[in-house]
């Protein structure tokens, strides 16, 4: 028989092509998941590992056995579902929820408190994970719902094992020092209200980058960025100054007290917020609960 460890450790290792990345996902050392490959490959009797450079690769019959660890998983998820479904009471047990920063910050940390009085047996464990990272845990079974964001406007693509959920349109508009002068504008603040004025923004390659270019596209300047900044918080820091703006997410900010004040945008740019976990886990109470508790974030959006 089939030790699901060991067939859990061979699909991390398809995934991420090293025992040494599979082993970082699973919590467990290189050594430990080498062993569970290898009792894999006793059970089985043919070898499921081949070297390739420095990582690995599948055997075909590797690859054979990864195909159809989803369906061997889904079995098991069900197995755990009836029965928590039949049980008496709240919610019990462990969820593991993986996130990106600001979906904590704005959706999970007020949720958590809420959830312990609703369900106190129920343990809530959170992960910060980007949403490529995190949707790859939860197919993997490294944990049990995400919260992700679309990718510049287009949903990011599930695994066919994974189904999501709407649960928050996130904006951004752009936030200043209450001395600043665009503070005194009550209307939007459209591209000729912005030229001019000095920004702190988040590096290229984030999200929030990309909506801040795009703030400018029509410009025939370009903006006056003098700093970036990955944290939030420190943008703000900064802009609390009185000498820079930013353009933050409203999930990305915590509450901006007497000094700072926010104002909107005309088109204010926007990412859609899913939940995601797997179709075998449909029937879980503890992500109904969680589910649940989302809802009344995007009430109204």
């Amino acid at each position: 028989m089939i030790e699901v460890g060991a067939l859990r450790a061979l699909r991390s290792v398809a995934a991420l092509g090293t025992l040494a990345r599979a082993a970082e996902e699973l919590g467990f050392t290189a050594s430990a998941v080498s062993q569970q490959i290898k009792r894999l490959e006793r059970q089985v009797g043919v070898p499921v590992l081949a070297p390739a450079g420095r990582g690995v690769v599948l055997t075909p019959a590797g690859q054979a056995i990864a195909d159809s660890a989803p369906e061997v998983f889904q079995a098991l998820e069900r197995c755990v579902e009836a029965a928590q479904s039949v049980a008496e009471g709240a919610p019990r047990g462990t969820l593991r929820v993986v996130a990106f920063s600001t979906a904590i910050r704005g959706l999970l940390a007020p949720l958590v408190p809420r959830l312990a009085v609703r369900c106190p047996e129920l343990r809530v464990e959170l992960t910060e994970q980007d949403p490529q990272e995190a949707l790859h845990s939860v197919d993997a079974g490294t944990a049990d719902l995400a919260l992700v964001h679309d990718a510049d406007g287009l949903p990011v693509p599930l695994p066919p094992a994974l189904v999501r959920r709407w649960v928050h349109t996130d904006l951004g508009d752009v936030v200043m020092s209450r001395t600043h002068p665009l503070a005194e504008r009550e209307a939007p603040l459209d591209e000729t209200a912005l030229a001019g004025h000095a920004w702190v923004t988040s590096p290229p390659g984030t999200v929030c980058h990309q909506w801040f270019r795009r703030l400018f596209s029509q410009a025939s300047a370009e903006p006056d960025v003098r700093h970036l900044i990955d944290d939030f918080a420190t943008q703000l820091s900064l802009v609390a100054s009185g000498q820079v703006v930013a353009l933050v997410p409203c999930l990305a900010r915590p509450p901006l007290g007497a000094d700072l004040v926010a104002r909107p945008l005309p088109r204010p740019p926007k990412r859609e917020v899913h939940a995601v976990w797997r179709r075998s886990a449909e029937a879980s109470p503890a992500i109904r609960a969680v589910l649940a508790e989302l809802a009344p974030a995007g009430a109204g959006e």
